[in-house]
């Protein structure tokens, strides 16, 4: 930890103090580095607050996975935009998991979604951009302004509102925050679409929360399906699935605003500190999926 010396000129005294950490507010390209409880946090949320926002947050629930919808949108009815119109779209292999329907408060509606049965995550880590880009396409894209994609087995613990908002949206990985670039899991192989070259990239973004408008939205589900297919006939897999052609395509595209590890936060010895976790990682959710 650095310090400074401050020298009291009327008495023969010298103070150490710790210097206070500065937490950035900025990326390097000047888009907003977003800390919910920092004052341009406020104001974002007040410039926002003064529009009517109509938001989507949708989450693909399939197989086990199930058992994690009801917790997590009711922790999204008290956490997730307060106040604000949201429509959930849960896109599912089991639509009677949501039987009987969750009880929601006003201006907030649920949308289920069929999708085919996608057992293990390599299959669903090839699908998953393809099924966000068909359903921002039809209906999402005429029904909200935003849609953010979450994964299921998270829970909202801390108010995450308008200050989230912004044309295209990445969240920072928890574990790799603040550490060197070349601790990045970016996909190495020359041969897959979502390689990294050693010069490139200025953060890792987790795939477990990201948004945005959703003609921005839209945008980079679509390119990466496409990487994901071409990688797929050519027998390639990235490393990290589909974070992997995220992280590629957001580094081409970088995003007007990034949320800090406040908003996608789970309990490891590497992860962050942070000031408030919001978006936690379901605490058991491995050996619940294994009930």
């Amino acid at each position: 930890m650095q310090s400074h010396v401050a020298t009291l000129p009327k008495k023969n005294k010298t103070i150490v103090k710790a210097a206070v950490p500065q937490t950035p507010l900025e990326t390097p390209w000047g888009a907003p580095l977003v800390w919910g409880d920092a004052r341009n946090s406020a104001v974002r949320r007040a410039k926002f607050a003064q529009r009517e926002i109509h938001t989507g947050l949708l989450a693909l629930v399939v197989g086990k996975y199930a058992k994690f919808v009801r917790h997590f949108l009711s922790s999204a009815e008290t956490y997730f935009l307060p106040g604000q119109t949201v429509t959930y779209y849960i896109l599912t292999d089991n639509p009677r998991s949501l039987d009987p329907p969750i009880e929601l408060g006003p201006d907030r509606q649920l949308k289920v979604i069929p999708v085919a049965e996608l057992p293990g995550w390599e299959r669903l880590a090839h699908r998953r951009m393809s099924l966000l880009a068909d359903a921002i396409r039809n209906p999402i894209g005429s029904e909200v302004e935003y849609i953010f994609c979450a994964d299921i087995d998270q829970e909202f613990v801390a108010p995450v509102g308008e200050e989230i908002l912004g044309h295209l949206v990445a969240t920072l990985h928890p574990e790799l925050y603040g550490m060197p670039r070349n601790a990045f899991p970016y996909e190495v192989e020359e041969v897959s679409s979502a390689y990294v070259e050693e010069d490139e990239g200025d953060y890792y973004y987790t795939s477990e929360l990201y948004g945005g408008l959703v003609s921005e939205m839209y945008k980079l589900a679509r390119a990466c399906s496409l990487l994901i297919l071409q990688d797929q006939a050519n027998g390639v897999m990235a490393r990290g699935l589909e974070e992997s052609y995220l992280n590629r395509y957001l580094i081409n595209h970088r995003p007007t605003c990034v949320l800090s590890p406040e908003y996608s936060w789970w309990d490891s010895a590497l992860a962050a500190d942070v000031p408030v976790e919001r978006l936690l990682e379901f605490p058991n959710g491995e050996e619940l999926l294994d009930t």
